[in-house]
């Protein structure tokens, strides 16, 4: 399904509304749990977590100097930080296109 350009940064724009990201926030901190399973999968199966993870934990702690050290914990704590949003938006999207899915027979009739 191909996004209108105009229309995905209006609707990013509108977010800067407390009460929408509110409501969007309540709806999250809800589902939370499950949330942070399935996040937890996509980045393991990306290859996020374990051997590679552990690697440039190690790489950081190692580094010959405080400063060294310091940044590399750094980058690695941002990088982690950018794909859990990364992964974290695409599981929204997907539960969104769920949600929205007119075909979805679990609703009663």
């Amino acid at each position: 399904m191909p996004v209108d350009q105009a229309r995905l940064d209006a609707a990013i724009d509108a977010l800067t509304d407390p009460e929408r990201f509110r409501e969007a926030e309540s709806v999250v901190t809800a589902a939370a749990p499950k949330l942070q399973r399935i996040l937890a999968e996509a980045l393991d199966e990306g290859g996020w977590l374990g051997e590679a993870r552990e690697a440039e934990v190690r790489k950081a702690a190692e580094a010959s100097s405080d400063s060294d050290r310091t940044t590399a914990i750094r980058t690695l704590l941002a990088e982690e930080a950018r794909m859990g949003m990364m992964v974290g938006v695409a599981v929204g999207w997907a539960l969104h296109r769920e949600l929205d899915d007119p075909s979805d027979s679990t609703e009663e009739d």
